[in-house]
């Protein structure tokens, strides 16, 4: 009877709980439809990838035109609202054009032009627009640009002994540097 209980129990265990299935041995053409679907899924996943790339490319490009066009438009309104004060100059000057004095008026005339140069001053030293001094000052080639260079007993060497045309500076930034004649 040991016996019998025995195989009794080999029997169960073969057939129930303890004993595990040797693992199953994938065929190949389970591999193969396993290997095309992660090809679809990762097709699908680049698939979005490249078109939220493409989305974002557009966008950027849109972005860079629209800047653009809105640095384009902010130019041309800060010129436009120079020029037109410049536009009031300019008819002062027409108007004193046309009505170019006979000799014995001529003051009056004279007058009205620096008047009128008056006005174009204030405009500029209202937007910044600053003189660059230079007369008697040291050549700095920053701010000055030298047409001469002469020998001269009354100006140290490397002096400024005149200014042949203005300079102007808006800020730190040279709008034009002031043209002068420099002592040796």
């Amino acid at each position: 009877m040991a016996q019998e209980a025995h195989i009794d129990q080999v029997k169960e265990a073969a057939e129930g709980e303890g004993v595990e299935e040797a693992p199953r041995e994938i065929t190949v053409e389970e591999r193969i439809n396993a290997l095309l679907e992660e090809i679809e899924r990762l097709q699908k996943e680049s698939s979005e990838y490249l078109d939220g790339w493409q989305r974002e490319r557009a966008e950027f490009a849109n972005y860079k035109n629209r800047t653009a066009r809105e640095k384009e438009d902010a130019r041309t309104q800060i010129a436009s609202e120079i020029i037109t004060k410049y536009l009031e100059i300019l008819d002062d000057l027409e108007l004193a054009i046309i009505n170019r004095p006979a000799e014995n008026e001529s003051e009056a005339w004279a007058d009205g032009i620096e008047l009128i140069h008056v006005k174009l001053n204030t405009i500029l030293e209202d937007e910044g627009v600053e003189v660059i001094r230079a007369e008697g000052d040291t050549f700095d080639p920053n701010f000055h640009e030298a047409i001469t260079y002469e020998e001269d007993d009354d100006h140290q060497d490397g002096q400024v002994i005149e200014v042949v045309q203005k300079g102007y500076k808006l800020g730190d930034r040279v709008l034009r540097p002031a043209k002068v004649r420099v002592a040796k």
